[in-house]
């Protein structure tokens, strides 16, 4: 893989949108365009990913690996990468999503993909550990703002600002997010692409500094 295809995959991988991505460039190389830069500046963007989190994928990983299917796989699948965008997990792919699964509850994915009464044990455990170590309040605005996103983003806000952060909360999702009012926030994608923003920023600042 060159590593200009490597920097598009890594980018999809960790959900970065295309503001994310510019800063990631320009912070990296000076660049804001994958396409002004050398190869050996790509080179250190895909290393930087890497940092991040980026599981390169060498083209016959993907035989016989099985895609997560299911009424529920949607669901903890979503609940898992707001666990990567919070700064819990390390490794954002499903095979760790089952693994933290099944050491909370004991369950095998195929009945917890599959079962009413075995996915709401998997997703609360989830919900329960979002909580705990990532301060998430499942309860904040849930008539107004039915979308997990948003208690996502909140605890993000805290996260990267705990004095300031419930304050300007709004302000920084409607910056994160480009939207220009709070109203305005009507789906789950709306609130996806201020998680992944966000969670970059995370990212980067649990990185520290020199990073």
């Amino acid at each position: 893989m060159t590593a200009l295809r490597a920097i598009h995959a890594g980018m999809r991988q960790l959900g970065l949108d295309d503001e994310a991505k510019r800063a990631l460039y320009q912070r990296v190389t000076g660049h804001r365009s994958a396409a002004d830069m050398d190869e050996g500046q790509r080179e250190a963007v895909v290393a930087e990913l890497r940092r991040l989190g980026f599981k390169g994928v060498s083209n016959g990983s993907r035989k016989g690996r099985k895609a997560l299917a299911g009424p529920y796989a949607k669901k903890l699948q979503a609940l898992w990468i707001a666990g990567w965008n919070l700064g819990l997990v390390r490794n954002r792919n499903d095979q760790a999503l089952l693994a933290f699964v099944k050491r909370q509850t004991g369950l095998d994915h195929t009945r917890f993909l599959h079962h009413h009464d075995d996915a709401t044990k998997a997703i609360e455990a989830l919900k329960g550990w979002l909580a705990r170590d990532g301060s998430v309040d499942w309860g904040k605005w849930k008539d107004w703002q039915p979308h997990i996103g948003c208690r996502i983003a909140m605890a993000q806000c805290l996260i990267l600002d705990r004095d300031n952060g419930a304050r300007n909360f709004w302000p920084t999702v409607c910056e994160a997010g480009g939207i220009a009012a709070p109203n305005q926030f009507g789906t789950e994608r709306d609130w996806h692409a201020v998680m992944n923003t966000l969670g970059e920023r995370i990212r980067l600042q649990s990185a520290g500094p020199d990073r």
